[in-house]
C-alpha cells in the first residue's frame, strides 16, 4: 500500500509558470508511491522518484496496451483508441514503430536540418518585420514545429488552426468536456481519412504517402492504424515542442544573460538544450500505464489492473540525480533526463525534438540578441487542463 492514506488529485495544481507544484518534492520525500485521483475520477498509484519513474516507464508488466481495456482505469473520460503507438506494447508496438523509425533516426534528422533552418529563417524574417512586441507563441513557437511536422508527413500547413483546435481538445485533462473531446477527435479522423485519400490518388514523397503505400501494397498496417499514426505523429510531433521552445525561451529571458546564454559551439548547444529539456518538462507525466501483474515499486505493492504514473516532471527534479536540481545550469551535464521517456516506448522522435530546438534557439540568439520579455514575469500563465504544459502567451520585444 502507498505509504500515506491522503487521497490527491492528479495531476497537482501549479502556483505559476515558473514553478512544478511543491506537492511533487514533499511526495519525493515522504510517500513515493501515492494514491492519487486522476481527472475521469478513477484512481492511480503516483510515483515521483527518478529510478522509480524508470521503472515505470520501461517495465513490461506497466502496459500501454492494457489502458484501452473496457474495465481499465483511466486518465480521462474521453481516453486515446486502440490501434496506435500509445496505446500498444511488443510485440505490437514494435511492429508500427519499425513503419516510421526511419524518417526520425538521428541520420535522417541531419539530412533535414538545413530545411529545419530555412523554416525558422521565414518566421523569424516576418517576427522582425512585424516588430515588437509580439507573442512569441503564435510568431515562432506554435509555426515553427508545426511547419515541420507538416512537412514531414504531407499535411497542409495552411490547415495548422484547424488541427490546433482539435489536438488541444485531444491531449486535454479537464478544459474540454468529454463531448467535445469526442467531436475533435472525430473531426481530425474524418480530416485525415480524406487525406489519405488523396495520397492513394497522388502520392507525394512526404511520410504519409509512404504509409498509405505499406497499407495498400504491404499490408502490414490496418486502415485504423494507418489513421491513429497519422493523428499520433502528427499531434505528438508539434504539440510537444510547441510547449517546450515556448517556456525554455521563458526561462532564458528571466534569467541573467537572456539570450546571450545560448552557445555558439554545438557541443554547448546540445548540452543546454539538454539542460532546458530536463528543467521544462513537457507534461507532468508519462503517458498512463496499466499494470498487467503486481508489482512492487518504491516499497508500494501494485495490483495488476491499477493505474500507474511515472511522474517525469518530477524524477527529473529528483536530488538522487542532479545536484541542486530545481537550478537551471545552461552547462549541466550528468544523467540524463527523462523528458522523452525510457524504455521501448522512448519518444520516437527525440532527435527531430532536439534538432528543432538547437536550430530555433540558435536561429533565436543570432537574430535577437536582445529579446527580453515585454510583461513581467509574473503575468505569464501556464496553460491549465492539458497533458502538454504550454505557455497562454509569451510577450517579447527586442528594441
Amino acid at each position: 500500500m502507498p505509504q500515506d492514506s491522503a487521497v490527491r488529485s492528479y495531476p497537482p495544481p501549479r502556483r505559476s509558470a515558473t514553478d512544478l507544484p511543491q506537492e511533487y518534492a514533499r511526495l519525493r520525500g515522504q510517500c513515493p508511491a501515492a494514491e492519487v485521483v486522476m481527472p475521469s475520477g478513477d484512481g492511480a498509484y503516483l510515483f515521483t522518484r527518478y529510478d522509480d519513474v524508470r521503472t515505470v516507464l520501461s517495465d513490461a508488466r506497466c502496459s500501454r496496451a492494457a489502458t484501452v481495456l473496457p474495465k481499465s482505469p483511466k486518465l480521462t473520460k474521453a481516453p486515446f483508441d486502440a490501434g496506435g503507438l500509445f496505446t500498444m506494447d511488443p510485440p505490437e508496438h514494435t511492429r508500427l514503430r519499425s513503419l516510421v523509425s526511419g524518417a526520425f533516426t538521428p541520420r535522417r534528422t541531419e539530412l533535414l536540418r538545413p530545411r529545419i533552418q530555412e523554416l525558422a529563417d521565414g518566421l523569424l524574417d516576418a517576427m522582425a518585420e512585424r516588430g515588437g512586441p509580439v507573442d512569441f507563441n503564435d510568431a515562432f513557437a506554435f509555426p515553427y514545429p508545426v511547419a515541420v511536422i507538416c512537412e514531414l508527413l504531407g499535411v497542409p500547413f495552411a490547415d495548422r488552426e484547424r488541427f490546433r483546435e482539435w489536438s488541444d481538445a485531444i491531449l486535454s485533462l479537464t478544459a474540454h468536456t468529454p463531448q467535445q473531446m469526442l467531436e475533435h477527435k472525430l473531426a481530425l479522423v474524418g480530416y485525415l481519412q480524406q487525406l489519405v485519400a488523396e495520397k492513394r490518388k497522388e502520392p507525394g514523397e512526404d511520410l504519409l504517402s509512404a504509409l498509405v503505400e505499406v497499407r495498400d501494397e504491404e499490408g502490414p498496417l490496418t486502415e485504423h492504424e494507418l489513421i491513429t499514426m497519422a493523428m499520433t505523429l502528427l499531434i505528438a510531433g508539434h504539440e510537444t515542442t510547441v510547449g517546450v521552445l515556448g517556456t525554455s525561451v521563458f526561462t532564458l529571458l528571466r534569467h541573467d544573460g537572456g539570450m546571450g546564454l545560448v552557445p555558439d559551439a554545438p557541443e554547448d548547444l546540445a548540452v543546454l538544450v539538454e539542460e532546458l529539456l530536463r528543467i521544462n518538462p513537457i507534461g507532468d507525466g508519462g503517458p498512463l500505464r496499466v499494470t498487467t501483474a503486481e508489482i512492487e515499486v518504491a516499497g508500494a505493492t501494485v495490483p495488476a489492473g491499477s493505474a500507474v504514473i511515472g511522474a517525469i516532471c518530477s524524477a527529473n527534479r529528483d536530488e538522487r540525480r542532479f545536484p541542486d536540481a530545481d537550478r537551471f545550469d545552461p552547462a549541466r551535464r550528468g544523467a540524463p533526463h527523462l523528458a522523452f521517456g525510457h524504455g521501448p516506448h522512448y519518444c520516437l522522435g527525440a532527435p527531430l525534438a532536439r534538432a528543432e530546438l538547437q536550430i530555433a534557439l540558435a536561429s533565436l540568439a543570432r537574430r535577437f540578441p536582445a529579446l527580453r520579455l515585454a510583461v513581467p514575469v509574473a503575468e505569464v500563465r501556464m496553460h491549465t487542463g492539458l497533458l502538454v504544459n504550454r505557455l497562454e502567451s509569451l510577450p517579447v520585444t527586442w528594441s
